[in-house]
C-alpha cells in the first residue's frame, strides 16, 4: 500500500520561506512523477510544482516560478518543496501526489495523479 506524509507547513511571515517534505513508503517505485498541488480557502486545488523520478524534469505553476524549488531524494523515497519569498496568497493546504508513469510531460491535473498525501497548512502572514 503506498502512503505520502507531507510535514515541514507551518505559519510564516510575507518574505519568509518554509521547505515542505514529503515522505514516500509502500510501492515508491512507481512513482515516475511527483507533484505539490495547494487548495486556497474557496479555491480549487491548483497545481503547485512537478518533477520526475530521473530529476531531468521539472515544472512549475507560473505563480510559484522563480520562488519555489521542487526536489527529490530517490534513496529516500522523499519529496521536497523549498517555498521561498512567500506571499500571502501562497496560503492554502499543500498536497503531495504521485503518479506511476510519465510520458514525456508532467501532468498539471489533479485527475492524473493516483495517489495522494492528506495534506498540510500554510499561512502565510502580511
Amino acid at each position: 500500500q503506498v502512503q505520502l506524509v507531507e510535514s515541514g507547513g507551518g505559519l510564516v511571515q510575507a518574505g519568509n520561506s518554509l521547505r515542505l517534505a514529503c515522505a514516500a513508503s509502500g510501492r515508491t517505485a512507481s512513482f515516475a512523477v511527483t507533484a505539490w498541488f495547494r487548495q486556497a480557502p474557496g479555491k480549487e486545488r491548483e497545481f503547485v510544482a512537478g518533477i520526475t523520478r530521473s530529476l531531468s524534469s521539472t515544472s512549475y505553476s507560473d505563480s510559484v516560478k522563480g520562488r519555489f524549488t521542487i526536489s527529490r531524494d530517490n534513496q529516500k523515497n522523499t519529496a521536497y518543496l523549498e517555498m521561498n519569498s512567500l506571499k500571502p496568497e501562497d496560503t492554502g493546504i499543500y498536497y503531495c501526489a504521485a503518479r506511476a508513469f510519465f510520458f514525456g510531460g508532467i501532468p498539471l491535473a489533479q485527475s492524473d495523479y493516483a495517489y495522494w498525501g492528506q495534506g498540510i497548512q500554510v499561512t502565510v502572514s502580511s
